[in-house]
């Protein structure tokens, strides 16, 4: 393919961030380098249309955990975007920076440069906030965030009602100034359009002579000679390329694919490597260690009232619904079903919120092979509450199953394996108890179908949670941020431990996950990793 200055492995949600961000003066030659395809299908765009992205091959990598005791023994299904945007262009849109505590607990880490007051410089420097930036929030940055408070669905202000009756906060910018408290949720949509990476970054730069994009390219190594990253080897058609790096590599594949590259080009866990015939470049531990996810737990409810069951399912409301998108960009069709939710703690004591509730004003009690349950509604009005902890303490791990590029690794979530996290859960579920039995929420519900109203004591709490608990697709850490090369795999400004050229861009790199989703976190990460870069060519 040829020689450039700097080569991105992935065009996803950071990826695009980079190649935008780095070829922007013009000095550099800058390879980036996708898997997947363009983002060309319409359902992409269309905010509902992620129910149709979830199982899509042709844009989404489609990953299965392995089994999971803590979960009774289940697989958990991972999609992750295989296309350029990446998890950006399929994902539920849902905005949340972090909280502040999040990233003052980064710099704990060893993540020195990532406390709350230079992030945030950078959530402003990226943002285009619907109300206008401030002293937080950014009015004319590059990418979307829209206030949809004027269009969620009725049953939200229930909610919103039921927080208050239960005294607990409620804030209109959860990413502004009060991030504690019941909120309607900010998408990052434009006038009722996804706004992934690969709109509001790619977009934007692709007439760039400096600029070279290269789709369903599959990485399948990195060149690693005497202790230097040199280029990537592809496949593109089934016929292999490869590429040389003047100044970097950079590893934008994710919390999943970064840590299989790395592993597959020979840099991981010796012992691992060396098991899969895969000769040792360089003897890192953590690689594909410290795995963190959110794990989400649902109570389902049928109403007393219209919800949007009765909007999505039917084909006439459908078709009415999809007409009124073409012509006016509004209706439930521009909008994800995470309309309502925040960040509370369950009790007062606590220091900063400890769980992110999901409000949703439809239900899906049945789960069809190989379709999103988004996507068949239950032909009842109904509604779910759930809820995921902010800050689990249980620790996975990914790693490849062979030296073949094109097999999927190992993943390993590890999930409820720690005694706090099970308390956490539990503590989560008697919240949630008591938020559905507030009177503004019992007041629409006509009864529980899950757990189940008898459901009362920890034991059958855990029951459920065990049984029903779900990735809340927010996989990270796999690449973490630190200063001890056996416990980490990168350094502050996001270089390879032990390997020149060579850095890591993803949610792989948080040292621990943020509260809430972290779609925004990684583009924030992106960011602030290209002035690091540049810095460090300059």
């Amino acid at each position: 393919m040829g020689t450039f200055d700097i080569v991105i492995v992935g065009g996803g949600s950071a990826g695009c961030v980079l190649a935008n961000r780095l070829s922007e003066d013009g000095r550099r030659s800058v390879l980036l380098l996708e898997a997947g395809g363009r983002d060309w299908s319409p359902m992409i765009h269309m905010p509902i249309g992620y129910g149709h992205s979830f199982f899509n091959p042709r844009i989404n990598w489609k990953y299965e955990s392995e089994r999971d005791p803590g979960i009774a023994d289940r697989q958990s299904y991972w999609p992750r975007g295989k296309v350029l945007g990446g998890s950006s262009a399929i994902n539920a849109m849902v905005w949340a920076r972090g909280l502040p505590n999040d990233f003052e607990d980064w710099v704990s880490a060893g993540a020195e440069g990532w406390d709350w007051d230079t992030v945030k410089r950078y959530y402003k420097k990226l943002e285009s906030w619907s109300r206008g930036g401030d002293a937080i929030r950014g009015g004319d940055g590059p990418l979307s965030v829209q206030d949809i408070t004027d269009q969620v669905h009725p049953l939200c202000s229930a909610y919103l009602e039921a927080a208050g009756q239960l005294g607990l906060p409620t804030t209109d910018d959860y990413n502004g100034a009060e991030t504690e408290g019941a909120a309607v949720y900010q998408l990052s949509t434009q006038n009722g359009v996804r706004a992934s990476t690969a709109k509001c970054y790619l977009k934007p730069a692709r007439g760039r002579k400096n600029l070279t994009i290269v789709t369903r390219a599959h990485v399948t190594g990195v060149d690693v000679e005497d202790g230097r990253a040199t280029g990537v080897r592809y496949v593109v058609d089934g016929q292999p390329r490869d590429a040389k790096a003047r100044a970097s590599v950079i590893l934008s594949a994710g919390a999943i694919n970064s840590p299989q590259l790395l592993q597959l080009s020979g840099v991981g866990p010796g012992a691992v490597l060396r098991d899969k015939g895969i000769g040792v470049k360089h003897d890192m531990p953590a690689v594909g260690r410290h795995l963190q996810d959110h794990l989400g737990v649902d109570f389902h409810f049928r109403s007393r009232v219209p919800t949007l069951n009765e909007m999505l399912r039917p084909w006439h409301m459908r078709v009415w619904h999809g007409l009124r998108y073409v012509m006016t960009r509004k209706g439930p069709l521009s909008l994800s079903v995470n309309q309502a939710g925040g960040f509370l703690k369950t009790r007062p004591d606590l220091s900063a919120p400890n769980v992110q509730i999901y409000f949703n004003p439809v239900s899906y009690t049945r789960r069809p092979k190989n379709k999103r349950p988004l996507m068949s509604p239950d032909p009842f009005p109904g509604l779910l509450i759930g809820y995921s902890p902010c800050r689990p303490t249980s620790r996975g791990e990914i790693a490849i199953r062979s030296s073949d590029p094109f097999e999927q690794p190992a993943i390993k979530p590890n999930y409820l394996s720690t005694n706090e996290d099970v308390v956490d859960h539990l503590e989560a579920s008697h919240f949630l108890r008591r938020l559905s039995e507030a009177p503004a929420i019992a007041a629409i519900i006509d009864s529980e179908i899950a757990p189940g109203a008898d459901v009362r004591s920890d034991e059958g709490y855990l029951e459920h949670i065990r049984n029903k608990s779900w990735t809340v697709f927010h996989p990270c850490s796999t690449c973490r941020i630190g200063h001890d090369r056996q416990d980490s795999v990168v350094d502050p400004r996001l270089r390879v431990h032990g390997v020149e050229g060579l850095r890591v861009v993803d949610a792989s790199v948080f040292p621990n996950v943020t509260s809430g989703n972290i779609n925004a976190p990684v583009i924030m990460v992106a960011e602030r990793a290209s002035d690091l870069i540049l810095e460090d060519l300059r």
